[in-house]
């Protein structure tokens, strides 16, 4: 498959993710950060924005599972995760985060729990489509390494 037709491609990938709710503007910026001096920005980003995200839901798994939730750590990672999914502009997963706080305020496990899978179904839908924008944009760099 041409470059052309592979940028076009990850292009209406990307737009579908914006039309979605997946994205925001953040990550226009970090797009906007990349160029030929470090053609793997974006992909860099994403990729320890999914090592991070991945480390927190183990780490919610394990204190939600306890007898007793301390919610001011699940809060503390639920910071991160919000912080994290600004950066990156995962709008959704950022939202979500936004209103499992809501649970963490009320004190509520259920609420907690229920907010949790909530924000872990956000992510796994983003990090899905994220995967595939991964792939095409390697395929994309391999293709303009073998036409140098």
């Amino acid at each position: 498959m041409a470059s052309a037709a592979l940028n076009e491609q990850l292009a209406s990938l990307v737009d579908s993710m914006y039309q979605e709710g997946l994205l925001d503007e953040q990550f226009q910026q970090l797009q906007s950060l990349q160029d030929e001096s470090n053609p793997c920005f974006v992909m860099e980003v994403v990729t320890l924005f999914c090592d991070d995200a991945e480390r927190i839901f183990t780490e919610l798994d394990r204190i939600m599972s306890q007898p007793v939730i301390e919610f001011q750590q699940v809060d503390s990672y639920i910071h991160q995760l919000k912080g994290s999914s600004s950066s990156v502009g995962a709008q959704n997963v950022k939202l979500a985060c936004v209103q499992f706080r809501h649970s963490l305020e009320e004190n509520d496990s259920e609420g907690c729990l229920r907010a949790l899978n909530m924000v872990k179904r956000e992510y796994l839908h983003l990090r899905g489509k994220l995967e595939t924008m991964l792939q095409l944009e390697q395929r994309i760099q391999a293709y303009d390494k073998q036409k140098k």
